[in-house]
């Protein structure tokens, strides 16, 4: 499942965010690179061990933490620490598949998900575009400042040249509660259903009790967590 996610940071967070990282001095994106990615990948980072990046990344994780969205279609059990990456002046990401495993010091996790929050908006850069091979054909992604993208870590995808301007992003990884991407669509659709059901209906209706009682039942069915 792949799905945008609007407003995640807010313009608040979003500047704060922009003033941490811009002063900030950014390295080689190969620095976390394994050898296939290295043929592929021509970017610049902020080195994920840094200071700064721990600061701005923890107001992304807070954001995380409050946004009903995210939390609904990623079930998320573990997130790992976000990172930040800047293309420019041609630089792109070619057609990669993520690491089924990250690691980060003694922290180590499944990806199951990847996401990437976009800080510029997309008239300040030409091209950038992010591409994802789904069941549907390819997407190109390309969204407003503080909107993200979640996508299984399994497809494959790639960043296009930027041409103009610089394209900054955070972007991490989920390790979902349900490992299975169709089982965390049914429950999400089916959450969304509820909600929407309930907001008509009123959430104590009976039927509205059995239908979350179903949502729970096979969470606790496909949960691996």
């Amino acid at each position: 499942m792949m799905i945008a996610i609007p407003d995640v940071l807010n313009a608040e967070q979003l500047a704060r965010v922009r003033a941490i990282i811009d002063a900030a001095e950014w390295v080689d994106g190969n620095v976390t690179s394994g050898r296939q990615a290295a043929l592929t990948k021509n970017n610049r980072q902020l080195a994920d061990d840094s200071p700064v990046a721990r600061e701005a990344g923890g107001i992304v994780l807070d954001a995380l933490g409050r946004c009903a969205l995210f939390i609904a279609a990623a079930l998320p059990a573990k997130v790992l620490p976000p990172m930040f990456n800047r293309y420019a002046g041609g630089q792109a990401f070619g057609a990669h598949i993520d690491n089924a495993i990250r690691i980060r010091g003694d922290f180590r996790m499944r990806a199951d998900l990847s996401a990437t929050l976009f800080l510029d908006d997309p008239d300040a850069y030409d091209g950038g575009e992010l591409a994802i091979e789904g069941t549907f054909g390819e997407q190109r992604i390309k969204l407003p400042a503080g909107h993200m993208v979640l996508y299984p870590s399994s497809s494959l995808h790639r960043v296009e040249p930027v041409t103009r301007g610089a394209r900054t992003a955070s972007f991490f990884w989920i390790e979902s509660m349900v490992r299975d991407d169709a089982a965390r669509r049914s429950l999400f659709e089916l959450d969304g259903a509820i909600q929407s059901l309930g907001a008509r209906v009123g959430q104590g209706d009976a039927a509205i009790v059995q239908l979350t009682g179903v949502y729970h039942n096979l969470l606790r069915r496909w949960a691996n967590n």
